[in-house]
């Protein structure tokens, strides 16, 4: 793992003249075929403190660095455009030309050459490469030397690679078998608190110890990691639940406002969802070197694309089958086949990769055990927002108090002067443009395809019948919970014998409560 984080490079800077950072003498050890004069070389790479000793390290540790077999000049092998760079002059050759032989190196050799790379990246000014470097160390092979180590913690400032450093330490005591009883008893109780997979290990065999106090602190440190890893599993599946719950409740929103006000069974929804998805596709290929703007723009893009096409949908077709709700919802199907066709066709049948911003990209580390993904984190966040919108909207505005009316009562909301084909038409343009959103969210968590939106309309129903048709708390109460006993059920049943359960359950439940948790009050609640 040290290897990858030290990123090498097979770049060498090229040397003005012979000897600036390697002496002649060095440089033909380094042309010889002797492992005892490849050592001498390594002497002095080691002892160079220029930058390019340092990339000359890299090539050789990574297999790049080649000889001249008539010449015996140096070259650096570059994979990616096929050539090969002097290491002294910077001549630039085709790579495939011939003549070329790789510097060879044993494993005794490579070990020290990694512990060379690892000693200096571990003594980088910049932090962050610090922490990734003693964080290797943790997980991979030790190449570093005790001494080197200790001489590098004591003058490390940064507190989480000083951690890293004093766990590396322990490591290396506890699996040398020579170490006092005291030292190992030491070990022990930081190897306790780190989540590496490392450490358990050296703890199962520490357990072995033929010290009674070392033994038992090892098997106790054991059990504790054991309740601290079942600990951190549950809230990882708690996590994952919410997140699932999120993406339902973005999904289900929409269709919660639609099908409380029209009464329209939508099977269009999904497409409108997967129209979301493409709008980040399509700005991303319009800024392929921003996609953080891209993602942020693409917001009120798809909200204005799937809400668009939602008004098309509701006047063109939707307002001339009310009170029919078989054609309504053969129509909406029909359209849904129509939207996926004229994806397949105008774009591509193939599914399509959307980036993933920086600042969504990576895990939120809570412990050693625990982990987060931050995109997952990001769209928990983006749903309560847009939850809190919808919300607003809903209760603060005209809109939303006229909707409210015509959902409880139709008839009396047009007598009392609310113009309810207006109320359809906007009901359903903010119930597409939200679907659209929560196609923004989808995109980052999986490939978007003509098909996406069909994944999630099925559940998407059920969320809303669930929490109570119109209700928005009963949207999101419904989503979440939904999530939740979803990831809970997966690891013992599977993904599919979970959601037939489920189905199984929400059924049961509808026989004692048809109206679901939340059931519209009002003066036709009755009916």
């Amino acid at each position: 793992m040290l290897f990858f984080a030290l990123q090498f490079s097979t770049a060498v800077v090229p040397a003005a003249a012979e000897g600036l950072f390697l002496s002649p003498e060095a440089l033909a050890a380094l042309r010889s075929s002797k492992v005892a004069d490849r050592d001498r070389a390594l002497d002095e790479l080691a002892a160079a403190s220029a930058p390019e000793a340092l990339d000359m390290l890299r090539a050789l540790a990574a297999g790049s660095l080649h000889m001249d077999r008539e010449s015996g000049e140096l070259f650096v092998l570059d994979d990616k455009t096929g050539t090969a760079r002097g290491v002294l002059d910077g001549e630039v050759r085709p790579a495939d030309g011939g003549g070329l032989r790789r510097v060879g190196t044993n494993t005794a050799q490579r070990d020290r050459i990694l512990s060379i790379l690892g000693a200096r990246l571990l003594s980088h000014p910049d932090p962050v490469r610090r922490r990734a470097a003693a964080a290797a160390l943790t997980d991979g092979p030790m190449t570093v030397d005790r001494t080197q180590l200790e001489a590098l913690r004591d003058r490390e400032t940064d507190e989480e690679t000083r951690e890293s450093l004093d766990m590396a330490l322990a490591l290396m005591t506890a699996q040398d078998a020579a170490a006092a009883p005291q030292s190992l008893l030491k070990s022990v109780e930081l190897l306790r608190a780190s989540g590496s997979p490392r450490a358990k290990t050296v703890l199962e065999s520490l357990a072995a110890n033929p010290d009674r106090a070392v033994a038992v602190a090892a098997a106790e440190a054991l059990e504790h990691k054991r309740i601290v890893s079942d600990w951190a599993a549950m809230l990882e599946t708690m996590f994952f639940g919410l997140s699932l719950g999120s993406v339902l409740i973005l999904t289900s929103i929409g269709l919660a406002i639609t099908f409380g006000v029209m009464g329209v069974i939508n099977m269009a929804h999904g497409e409108l969802v997967m129209l979301g998805a493409y709008t980040v596709w399509g700005l991303q290929q319009l800024l392929p070197s921003q996609p953080g703007t891209a993602l942020l723009l693409s917001v009120p893009a798809a909200f204005l694309v799937s809400g668009g096409v939602g008004v098309v949908l509701e006047r063109g077709v939707i307002r001339h089958l009310y009170g029919r709700p078989l054609e309504t919802l053969l129509a909406t199907f029909g359209i849904s086949l129509i939207l996926q066709q004229a994806v397949r066709t105008l774009i591509s049948p193939q599914n399509r990769a959307v980036g993933i911003p920086d600042f969504m990209s990576g895990l939120w580390r809570i412990s050693g055990e625990l982990s987060l993904t931050c995109n997952r984190i990001y769209i928990l966040c983006f749903c309560l927002a847009v939850f809190a919108l919808i919300y607003a909207i809903m209760h603060k505005t005209r809109l939303g108090l006229e909707v409210r009316a015509v959902t409880q009562n139709r008839a009396i909301a047009k007598a009392l002067g609310v113009n309810a084909s207006r109320v359809d038409a906007l009901t359903f343009a903010l119930g597409s443009g939200v679907a659209g959103m929560a196609g923004v969210a989808l995109s980052q968590l999986t490939n978007v395809g003509p098909n996406l939106g069909q994944s999630y309309i099925v559940d998407s129903f059920m969320v809303v019948v669930f929490g109570g048709v119109g209700n928005l708390w009963g949207t999101l109460s419904g989503g979440l919970i939904l999530g939740l006993v979803n990831k809970i059920l997966e690891p013992a049943s599977g993904a599919m014998l979970a959601k037939i359960i489920i189905l199984a359950g929400l059924i049961l439940f509808m026989q004692a409560r048809p109206r679901g948790l939340f059931p519209q009050r009002g003066r036709a609640a009755e009916d």
